[in-house]
């Protein structure tokens, strides 16, 4: 918890001080259900062919949601596995986004990359977010003003400006195991960019990738079909960070729009150049 404190006498908006120590505890709490249950025989559904949900899932989302509903009982809740609202809803007032575990298929296999998620949008604006990987440990923060964090320790996007010298990741929604036509465009995509970055990497956890690029580990960052669990809280450690996060052609990004290019902004054009060549 030392490190979320840390954190917190960074953040001079009170208010959002106030959201930012829930969301750290929830997440925390819900890294513990996680902890105890990685690595073990579950009980695994499926959402979709290759969409999965686990005890886990449900055990963390429950974790979370009463941190968060107890600390602040008049914020909306978009989670992915219960409290679902309305698009019109969301962009109209306080809303927590939360994810209680990005990389559901990696959690089932043991493949240890996998995080609770937590975002804060105001207005469809994210203000703050949390995301924590229980097996490293590592907890990122940011809120709106106040920096972001790994650990208490404040981090920024790299200054990699040549693309091959640039390490990037991507993702493949899970809706391409359906539909051709997407199945072709990602193809397309990641054959055009493997020639042009210096190494591209698809661990399969959104959040973490867009962590990862908020502390410079990573580049760039590009997927198609993710939801708004996937994205809030990495958008508010990303802005923090210095980087920049839009659709394919450019334009705003919200956790609603189906397309995400995240960078670190020095790469950004030559990244989204490629991604429309194809």
């Amino acid at each position: 918890m030392d490190r979320l404190q840390h954190s917190l006498a960074r953040c001079r908006d009170r208010r959002l001080a106030a959201i930012l120590d829930s969301a750290g505890r929830a997440a925390f709490a819900a890294g513990e259900v996680l902890r105890r249950k990685y690595d073990t025989p579950l009980k695994i559904n499926h959402k979709g062919r290759i969409d999965l949900v686990t005890e886990a899932d449900l055990a963390s989302e429950q974790a979370v949601l009463k941190v968060l509903q107890r600390d602040h009982p008049g914020i909306a809740v978009l989670a992915e596995e219960s409290a679902p609202v309305t698009e019109k809803t969301a962009i109209s007032g306080p809303l927590w986004v939360i994810d209680p575990l990005d990389g559901t298929t990696n959690f089932a296999h043991a493949f240890p990359w996998f995080a609770v998620s937590i975002g804060y949008l105001e207005d469809g604006e994210c203000r703050a977010g949390v995301i924590y990987n229980p097996v490293s440990e590592e907890f990122f923060c940011a809120a709106a003003g106040a920096g972001a964090w790994l650990n208490g320790r404040p981090i920024r996007v790299s200054r990699t400006n040549s693309l091959e010298q640039a390490l990037l990741a991507t993702g493949f929604p899970y809706s391409v195991v359906e539909k051709g036509d997407e199945v072709a465009k990602v193809v397309e995509v990641l054959r055009a960019m493997l020639p042009k970055a210096q190494g591209i990497r698809r661990a399969g956890a959104a959040a973490l990738d867009l962590a990862y690029v908020a502390c410079g580990r990573l580049d760039g960052f590009w997927e198609i079909n993710l939801k708004p669990w996937d994205t809030a809280a990495g958008i508010a450690l990303l802005k923090e960070a210095g980087g920049l996060a839009t659709d394919f052609a450019g334009g705003d990004f919200s956790p609603f729009v189906p397309q995400l290019l995240a960078s670190n902004s020095l790469l950004h054009q030559a990244i989204r150049q490629v991604i429309n060549s194809p």
